[in-house]
């Protein structure tokens, strides 16, 4: 995989086998498990999806149609 520049930023592709492999979409995030100078494991970050499933446990619900953005949650 080539590390490419991304904005201010920098960034790999995921090969499609990988993609694939963990189940991802468009939007998903990933979290890095660890990381040596050799190695990166990586894992879906199911963080969100548990959160939302707690709250479904508890009886609670979302807005129809809503969806969490973190920029206009943090805006001062």
């Amino acid at each position: 995989m080539q590390v490419s520049k991304w904005g201010n930023s920098l960034a790999v592709r995921l090969p499609r086998a990988v993609f694939d492999t963990l189940g991802l979409t468009v939007g998903d995030r990933l979290e890095i498990v660890s990381a040596t100078p050799e190695r990166i494991v990586l894992a879906k970050d199911e963080r969100r999806v548990r959160a939302i499933e707690r709250m479904r446990a508890r009886g609670w619900s979302l807005p129809e149609g809503y969806t969490f953005d973190r920029d206009d949650a943090n805006v001062r």
